[in-house]
């Protein structure tokens, strides 16, 4: 069981990996560019007393060992996520749940909700430049909120009790009560257009990560021994 789940979370992230980094390269790192471009000022969004700057984003650049890496960081963090998703279905198969690759789909996006679309209510994915708080309370707050999102989903999937769906929802909604680290105004240089842009694209893309990477996993894990 253990050598079948290593075997199917290594295929599952680097197959989500990389095609999250492809469809990053085609939709999403253009955007990131042109934030830097404002970041630098040669761009400007309706500066004071200046016309503003031509849209467009510049593509991708020659900076491949920056793409290089970006590759990586795909693989590396979608084979680690896998590994979790995958422990995840051993456990429920333990417990006399059947997982397949088309369960696996709904394990997907149960890991983009927990991972990055709850956190993302709070802290959406921010463009170059954009001024934010100190970095350890949003890790703690973000960190915070994929555990109890988790959580949560585990509760409504697998305790078919009453209590656990009151339970899950006040989960659900705890870390924004009580809030993601703010600062008192806002300081961003980009054109709120390019970043809204970016703010969907990456989850939307990220959302596509985690469906093949459940599928893959659910198929490997599932399978009988």
């Amino acid at each position: 069981m253990l050598k079948k789940l290593l075997t199917g979370a290594l295929i599952a992230g680097v197959a989500s990996g990389v095609i999250a980094a492809a469809l990053q390269f085609v939709f999403v790192i253009p955007y990131i560019l042109e934030g830097e471009l404002y970041e630098t000022g040669a761009r400007v969004h309706f500066g004071a007393g200046s016309p503003q700057s031509p849209s467009g984003a510049p593509g991708l650049g020659n900076d491949w060992s920056r793409h290089l890496m970006t590759v990586t960081f795909d693989v590396v963090s979608y084979t680690a996520y896998a590994l979790i998703l995958s422990g995840f279905m051993a456990l429920a198969i333990r417990q006399g749940h059947k997982v397949d690759a088309r369960r696996g789909i709904v394990w997907g996006v149960a890991g983009f909700v927990a991972v990055q679309l709850a956190p993302a209510i709070g802290l959406p994915p921010e463009l170059p430049g954009t001024i934010a708080p100190e970095v350890l309370p949003r890790q703690i707050w973000w960190s915070g909120t994929i555990v109890v999102t988790a959580l949560a989903l585990w509760l409504i999937a697998f305790v078919p009790q009453v209590w656990a769906i009151g339970a899950a929802i006040v989960l659900l909604l705890v870390p924004h009560v009580i809030g993601a680290p703010h600062l008192d105004t806002y300081y961003g240089v980009a054109a709120p257009e390019l970043a809204a842009h970016f703010a969907t694209r990456s989850l939307g893309f990220a959302a596509v990560g985690w469906v093949v990477l459940g599928t893959i996993a659910g198929h490997f894990v599932g399978q009988d021994d």
